[in-house]
């Protein structure tokens, strides 16, 4: 720790002594190989730095003697003496990468909140909207939102002038209808991504974004500013008013009839259609050493696999998930918007209990769907857990696909190193 600060004397010796190491490392490693002279030589060699160690020699003396055991090594080292540069990079690295896996699989490991269901606890990729373009952050802006919040830009413009109209239809992950194309990852890894299409006048234009990301904040913040309802909501309110237009319209799979939500929005052929950035979701570490040794606690975050629960396996095969950790093994559970119960009494554990039962602070309180509904009650069973989004109104959770076998708990979130925001820092 203090090496910094030692004397050159004393870093001399430390010196002496790593080459003596290396040099009993190559007597051992390549005596068969030496010959008689070789290992002779190179025993001659270290004597002199073993006696000058031995005498407390002052520094001169050990340099000419590890000068003398350096040109031995020279000769009789083989691959671990000299050694290349690009070797040299090649070991540190597996080794790094060795450490690395290791500190991943059994202590620390990343995560990267993909979806908003837990937000606003943590938050998955968001859009932020520019209603002018005006308001589109500068070349050197943008730069500067890429390293702090990992911001990626969407720009499009309008194809042709009229009436900017949304299709519907977003077979259950989102109001407004969207395709599937083959995009990349990082701009290499090949990578499933959504395609969106808006119609203006008798053209359309289209935009492209991560399969995870929430489309229907982006286009509610940018064509209903100020509408507390959700997109949905809206899209409901204008069927039930009789205000969707009815079209054939054209798709990757041909010509096909569709409702389109009116927005409102007028504008020109050239003139700026959407704007927005997406920037990314929370990266935390989770802890995976805890869970070895004490019982997950009620109203911690709760990092699982889902590989043995069929419905999401079947979607998706074996991954990780995050949600909140709401009932144990012995648990009774009920929800009666927008509280949720734990053995007859509302549950605490965590603020963002508090909160949901409240609807305070952007929480949308905990919505009584899947298994809860109608009142439902859930009881947890042995080895089993419940785990809940803290943003029911958008949470593919245990509502649904019921609880998480113990086996497959992986720990708990310890802290938010990215982006660089106010949620920065030790993980709620």
């Amino acid at each position: 720790m203090f090496g910094l600060f030692a004397s050159q004397h004393t870093k001399t010796r430390r010196l002496a002594a790593d080459w003596l190491e290396l040099a009993d490392k190559v007597f051992h490693y390549r005596r068969d190989v030496m010959g008689e002279a070789g290992r002779a030589e190179l025993a001659e060699a270290a004597a002199p730095v073993r006696q000058a160690l031995r005498d407390k020699a002052d520094t001169a003396k050990l340099k000419l003697a590890i000068d003398g055991l350096e040109r031995a090594l020279r000769r009789h080292g083989g691959a671990h003496y000299p050694k290349s540069g690009l070797v040299e990079n090649v070991e540190f690295f597996l080794v790094a990468a060795i450490v690395i896996l290791g500190l991943r699989a059994f202590y620390v490991q990343p995560f990267k909140i993909p979806t908003n269901s837990m937000w606003p606890s943590y938050y998955g990729m968001t859009g932020e909207v520019f209603t002018a373009k005006a308001d589109e952050p500068s070349a050197a802006a943008r730069a500067a939102r890429f390293v702090a919040f990992g911001a990626t830009t969407r720009r499009i413009d309008a194809p042709d002038t009229g009436e900017v109209l949304l299709p519907l239809g977003g077979n259950g992950r989102g109001v407004v209808a969207f395709g599937e194309a083959a995009g990349r990852a990082w701009g290499v890894l090949p990578a499933k991504v959504r395609e969106y299409r808006f119609f203006v006048g008798q053209r359309s234009a289209t935009v492209r974004v991560p399969m995870d990301f929430d489309m229907d904040w982006v286009l509610r913040d940018a064509f209903f500013p100020g509408d507390s309802r959700s997109l949905g909501e809206i899209a409901n309110d204008e069927r039930m008013a009789g205000r969707l237009v009815e079209a054939t319209v054209n798709t990757p799979a041909g010509a096909q009839r569709a409702y389109l939500l009116r927005t409102g929005k007028t504008v020109r052929g050239g003139e700026r259609l959407l704007s927005f950035d997406i920037l990314t979701g929370d990266q935390l570490f989770v802890d995976r050493v805890s869970y070895h040794f004490v019982r997950p606690k009620v109203g911690e975050g709760f990092v699982f696999r889902t590989g043995n629960i069929p419905d999401l396996a079947r979607m998706g095969g074996d991954q990780y998930y995050i949600k909140r950790l709401v009932g144990v093994p012995g648990d009774e559970l009920r929800i009666e918007r927008p509280v949720l119960y734990r053995n007859g009494a509302p549950i605490t554990g965590s603020p963002a209990f508090a909160k949901n039962a409240e609807e305070a602070e952007r929480y949308v309180g905990f919505r009584p769907e899947g298994l809860f509904r109608d009142g439902a009650t859930v009881t947890i069973g042995a080895d089993q857990y419940m785990a809940l989004g803290d943003n029911s109104a958008n949470s593919l959770d245990g509502r649904y696909w019921g609880t998480v076998p113990a086996k497959d708990v992986v720990g708990r979130p310890l802290f938010i190193y990215y982006p660089f925001t106010k949620r920065w820092g030790p993980a709620p």
